[in-house]
């Protein structure tokens, strides 16, 4: 495993790196006191796992995920020495942390989990995108759901719900369709739609769920069914079951 350690404090650093140093199948990359400075040693060295610290100046750890959103994604262990919130929110998302001083134990632990997931580079990438749900920023705004995951080639790309303009299943697979891209999602439309209630998307049939802030034009087909189309021009036939509900949303 290639770690990264990420800490304003130089003791936390070192202690950490010397711990991880008795550790067998660890090779520790480099370390970064900043946000920015982390960034850039992800983008180059490409760890597969980076211990976070949360509280940093500046850029802080929660403020640092934002960033990551394309690319080969790294496992997140989040460290903490007092942020008692942010491990009831890590529990709740299902995201690994470390309570400073950092137990042996513990840290083998969240290693060897790290090691499991990045083994499923898909799970990895879910994971950092519940991490940011249960973010700080996450909690000051009124969307529930900040991220979804979306697969292009052999990349993973973490997509703020807003630019996406639909789901849309074709057989086992289920696409995420943006103005631009068109991504392969990692779970399929029933687990979305579960994800994104209380949300702008709304089934219009049992093969689509639609952003309704992207509708662009409804046209009536028949007294019972409609076309919506959306802003990138896409059409979608509503089914006779959704239309109402559909309607009332545009209240149209």
């Amino acid at each position: 495993m290639r770690a990264l350690i990420v800490d304003d404090e130089p003791i936390a650093r070192k202690v950490l790196r010397e711990e991880l140093e008795l550790l067998d199948g660890v090779e520790i990359i480099g370390e970064a006191a900043t946000g920015a400075e982390a960034l850039s040693r992800i983008s180059s060295g490409r760890p597969d796992v980076v211990f976070l610290d949360i509280q940093m100046p500046g850029m802080g750890g929660f403020e640092l995920l934002d960033h990551l959103n394309a690319g080969p994604l790294p496992a997140i262990i989040m460290v903490t020495a007092y942020d008692e919130h942010a491990i009831q929110a890590f529990e709740a998302g299902a995201i690994d942390y470390l309570l400073k001083p950092v137990s042996p134990h513990r840290l083998q632990q969240a290693l060897e989990r790290a090691r499991r997931m990045s083994r499923s580079p898909s799970e990895v990438a879910e994971n950092l995108a519940r991490l940011q749900n249960v973010s700080p920023a996450a909690q000051q705004t009124s969307q529930a759901v900040r991220k979804v995951v979306g697969k292009l080639a052999e990349e993973y790309f973490l997509l703020n719900p807003a630019e996406v303009l639909a789901f849309q299943a074709d057989g086992d697979r289920t696409w995420i369709i943006t103005s631009k891209q068109r991504y392969l999602a990692t779970q399929n439309l029933r687990a979305i739609e579960e994800r994104l209630q209380n949300s702008t998307f709304r089934r219009i049939h049992r093969n689509a769920l639609v952003n309704v802030e992207q509708i662009r034009k409804m046209s009536m087909i028949t007294s019972q069914r409609w076309l919506i189309t959306l802003n990138n021009g896409q059409e979608f036939i509503v089914s006779k079951r959704q239309a109402r509900k559909v309607r009332d949303v545009l209240n149209w």
